[in-house]
This record gives structure tokens, C-alpha cells and sequence, in this order.
């Protein structure tokens, strides 16, 4: 998070984009245990950048990197909204070290991904699963972070543009349960 604020007030003292520019891209969601489904959104690119979609792009400070991944593809079509999908979006999760997602393997006939600032930038969604030691290490509901092109860990970061954000959402029934919860802790009160 720490990382994710800094960069942001970099952006804005420079003029090149600020925390109001950036769209929300993809939504990280986590409602069934050991599972992951990462959804487009119609956010825009922030940037205009081909690149290679066998790196593919980093969700930074969306999990402890030191947990592997362990992910099995449930179902995805998952890419940037300028290709097709190949139906086979992959997860990495770095080489024990950062606090990123890696999304590669992702568009159709051929290596190459394009987005295009002010303009739509993923389409579709994937759901992998994934091992309980990686579930237990995503970050907590709530929490945003910075999506990178082209970067598949830390250290490819220097050399990517930042594309938008990412943003994890709360788990359904989990908000639900913690609704209906203090509707009953009202209750106990006027009782």
C-alpha cells in the first residue's frame, strides 16, 4: 500500500497523472475460498502501451508474493479489450518476493497486448483455483493497488506503464452476514 500511495504522489507531482485519473480496471474477487476471479470493469487506460502478453500485466499489492499460487484455470476470458482471449489466462505470483499478481498468457493469435489511454482497457473475466496458502495471503477486502504493463514481478516495474487500478472487493455473503449481524446486535441493544 505503502508502495502504491508513493507512486500515485510521484504521478501527481509530475503532472502525468494523478489518484482522480486512474480508473478502476479490474475488480479481485475472493468469495469462495481457494478461488480467485478477476473481473473487468469499463474503466480506461491511463496509458497507451503494446506490449507482450506472455509477460503479461501485474496486479501489485494484491497478495504477498512469498505463497505460491498454485492456481488451476476454471474458466476465463480474461484480456485487454483491444484482443481476443485464447480462453487460457495464467497466474503468477512472482518469485517470492513483491506483493503482485501476474496475468499473462492471455490474448489471441499472438504475443503481442495493446491498450490505449482513454479507452476501455480489459474485457471479460477468470476464475482460477487456487492453494489456501495463497488465498490466505491476498490482501483484504478494501484495498486497492496499481496495475502495471508490461511486468510479470517487481522487477519489470521500472520499465511498465501504470494502466489503472485494481481494486479487491468485499466477498458477497460475507458482507451480508456482517449486515445481518448488526441488525441482530441493534436488536439485542432495545431489548
Amino acid at each position: 500500500m505503502i508502495r502504491t500511495a508513493s507512486v500515485l504522489a510521484i504521478l501527481a507531482a509530475a503532472g502525468t497523472a494523478s489518484a482522480q485519473q486512474l480508473s478502476v480496471l479490474l475488480e479481485v474477487d475472493l468469495s469462495v475460498e481457494n478461488q480467485v476471479t478477476i473481473t473487468a470493469t469499463d474503466g480506461v487506460s491511463a496509458a497507451t502501451i503494446t506490449g507482450s502478453s506472455t509477460v503479461g500485466f501485474y496486479l501489485d499489492n494484491a497478495i504477498d508474493g512469498s505463497a505460491g499460487i498454485g492456481d488451476t484455470l476454471v474458466s476465463g476470458d480474461l484480456t485487454s479489450a483491444s484482443e481476443l482471449s485464447d480462453g487460457t489466462p495464467d497466474l503468477f505470483n512472482g518469485f517470492g518476493d513483491g506483493s503482485g499478481l501476474n496475468v499473462f498468457s492471455y490474448a489471441d493469435g499472438g504475443a503481442s497486448s495493446n491498450f490505449t489511454a482513454g479507452e476501455i482497457a480489459f474485457s471479460g473475466s477468470g476464475t482460477w483455483d487456487i492453494s489456501a496458502a495463497a488465498y490466505a495471503s491476498f490482501a483484504a477486502p478494501g484495498t486497492t493497488g496499481l496495475i502495471y504493463f508490461p511486468a510479470d514481478d517487481d522487477g519489470d516495474l521500472a520499465g511498465a506503464e501504470i494502466l489503472g487500478e485494481l481494486i479487491i472487493v468485499p466477498a458477497p455473503v460475507a458482507g451480508a452476514l456482517l449486515a445481518m449481524g448488526g441488525l441482530v446486535a441493534v436488536r439485542r441493544r432495545r431489548a
